[in-house]
């Protein structure tokens, strides 16, 4: 991650334009926060990936958002796409109308959090195997320049997380979708949180999928036990492989082959993120709290006077 960050910091001197690949099952979680602070105010290009797996309305609801930002394209992208290469440099001439020729060439950076398909994309675009593809986080390990058109230069960089994700339902999102490692967090503990997602908004497409029943107040915990059943997830006794009926409805969310799904709307994101804001500032202001004292317990800082009294 250090190296990537430098890497950026070091590229964006003389970049026109940034694109970010995002998930489109989770634009805003899968949108790297710091991006924005290395970036500063350059063009931006947010690319939707993997649109056909998401809920096409819900797309359209994140395109029209990302549109309505100043500076800022939104375009979605899928694997049927036959010229996407056009669509990404259009909307990038769309930013810097003064780029692309050989005179003065468009210089592209594009970024994106491990396994959001840039790699994928980027081969397609070239109809070549530039890059290595993987379905795991951080195949890419180095920044690489790939001439995508005459006077059309894009710099492609290693998948990059944040280091601390401050928005707890952006984590589990970007666990259920591949993004994060496998050793990095606990199947059954993801499925329950997709699950309680899906109950409440796609409750079809569970009783289609796995020939359950969904009713109003069933609970993610139930709902996993009954899917588990149906798999034939049963350990002696008739008790529930949890573990096993996690990864079948992870795996299943990541194929698409439950459904076209997508788990969050702009208007969701903006409230966790506003909690997680809020919680982390909390954080802070207690871990300040803490260094304080320990640096007067240690002298190095003297002790605050009293307030005197009147």
């Amino acid at each position: 991650m250090h190296l990537t960050k430098k890497a950026i910091q070091e590229r964006i001197k003389e970049i026109d334009v940034v694109i970010e690949l995002l998930d489109a099952r989770l634009p805003g979680s899968s949108a790297n926060p710091m991006l924005a602070a290395l970036t500063g105010a350059k063009p931006a290009l947010k690319v939707l990936n993997k649109q056909d797996l998401a809920d096409p309305a819900r797309t359209a609801l994140w395109l029209a958002h990302y549109n309505s930002l100043p500076g800022t394209r939104a375009i979605g992208l899928d694997a049927s796409m036959s010229t996407p290469a056009k669509a990404l440099i259009e909307a990038c001439h769309a930013l810097a109308p003064s780029r692309g020729s050989m005179v003065k060439p468009m210089r592209v950076l594009i970024c994106g959090i491990p396994n959001v398909g840039k790699s994928t994309l980027i081969n397609t675009l070239t109809g070549k195997r530039a890059t290595k593809t993987g379905d795991e986080a951080g195949v890419t390990k180095l920044e690489q320049r790939i001439v995508l058109a005459d006077g059309f230069y894009l710099w492609d960089t290693p998948g990059m997380l944040w280091p601390r994700i401050i928005v707890a339902k952006s984590g589990y999102n970007l666990a259920a979708s591949g993004a994060i490692g496998r050793n990095a967090f606990e199947e059954e503990e993801v499925a329950l949180e997709l699950l309680d997602y899906l109950i409440k908004h796609y409750p079809s497409l569970l009783e289609a999928r796995y020939k359950v029943e969904v009713p109003p107040g069933i609970t993610d915990e139930q709902l996993l036990e009954a899917i588990g059943r149906k798999r034939g997830a049963v350990l002696t006794k008739g008790r529930i492989n949890l573990q096993k009926a996690a990864e079948i409805v992870i795996y299943e969310f990541r194929a698409a082959t439950l459904g076209r799904v997508t788990l969050e709307t702009p208007e969701e994101f903006a409230e966790w993120l506003a909690v997680g804001k809020k919680l982390d500032a909390e954080r802070q202001v207690k871990k300040d709290k803490i260094e304080t004292n320990r640096l007067i317990k240690f002298k190095k800082i003297p002790r605050p006077a009293k307030p005197q009294e009147i």
